[in-house]
């Protein structure tokens, strides 16, 4: 086992300052010259070039000649919008990379610490810099995750599903994505109103704009009541027991008395054994299994009916007692 390159934190910050610093764009835009290159990134070329070099070593960029660098193809993939995204330091790249630096404390108590380092609650966080929650909406969305697969089977099927509310559901993409494989359908995307805005741009170019509304609001609050199908895609996990608790209880308050609650992503077999991610770090969340979930279901007012691994998620879903 190579300790020295597991705990390599050289490399990890060079790479989220290289695309901080947008260095793979300016180098296919022509500047070669370390001169030039620092110019264009305004930064100091001496430090720029040992930086450089550093990732020459671990085979990212290349030096044909003392201080002229070029791209090589892992280079290349700094450019890439999802890339970019998780790393650059000026947006939700730099909150989950300087997060990691409250790992100590949520080891020890098991509550996020993300205060520590930014003084406030990732939410909080983000309701105080828009730049960064648009940037999280991004990341958490198309940008960060490309296209979503709405192709997921609910108990008795879709027949008779004529209206579902995407719960969390960010700027829209999955819910654009079940009303286009889905004519017969009609949405309500529940998100903060800064989210919900960015959505009308996605919709539009999905062409589902006139069978959707927009509900800007706390999915912690009463949610839209009567649709079918209440969706709830990769958030549970974003929250610890309380919260989520709080969330299932509006999602079968809202579904009494013949709709269902479907849950993407956030639930997992039992036999599974999940692991700590980033998501977990920012906000103190929790991936659960089957078990898990169902004992929390059922506290707030929900049955678990179907759970089982389909071929784009593990689909779980329930109805209201």
């Amino acid at each position: 086992m190579d300790l020295e390159a597991l705990t390599d934190l050289r490399t990890a910050w060079c790479l989220h300052v290289a695309v901080t610093l947008c260095v793979a764009e300016h180098l296919a835009a022509g500047a070669a010259e370390v001169a030039s290159l620092a110019a264009a990134a305004r930064c100091d070329a001496r430090v720029l070039q040992l930086m450089l070099r550093h990732l020459v070593s671990k085979g990212i960029f290349e030096e044909a000649e003392p201080g002229r660098f070029a791209l090589n193809e892992p280079a290349r993939q700094l450019m890439d919008p999802g890339v970019r995204l998780g790393l650059d330091l000026e947006g939700i790249g730099g909150r989950m990379a300087y997060a990691w630096g409250s790992l100590l404390s949520f080891v020890r108590t098991g509550a996020p610490a993300y205060h520590e380092i930014f003084g406030m609650s990732f939410w909080e966080d983000l309701d105080a810099h828009p730049e960064v929650a648009a940037s999280f909406d991004s990341l958490i969305g198309p940008g960060g995750h490309g296209a979503f697969r709405p192709d997921f089977e609910i108990a008795d099927g879709w027949e008779q599903v004529r209206h579902v509310v995407d719960v969390g559901g960010g700027t829209g993409a999955m819910l654009a994505a079940v009303l286009g494989a889905r004519p017969e359908v009609r949405g309500t995307l529940v998100d903060l109103p800064r989210t919900v805005e960015r959505s009308r741009d996605i919709f539009r170019a999905a062409g589902v704009a006139g069978r959707v509304t927009l509900a800007g609001q706390s999915f912690f609050d009463p949610l839209p009541a009567g649709a079918d199908l209440y969706l709830l895609r990769g958030v549970l996990n974003n929250w610890p027991d309380a919260q989520a608790g709080q969330l299932l209880h509006r999602c079968a308050e809202a579904a009494r008395p013949h709709g269902r609650v479907v849950v993407l992503k956030s639930v997992g077999p039992d036999e599974s054994r999940p692991t700590l991610t980033i998501d977990l770090l920012l906000t103190g969340g929790k991936h659960r299994t089957v078990a898990e979930f169902r004992t929390l279901a059922a506290q707030s007012g929900l049955a678990v009916v179907r759970a089982e691994q389909q071929p784009a998620y593990f689909v779980v879903e329930c109805r209201p007692d």
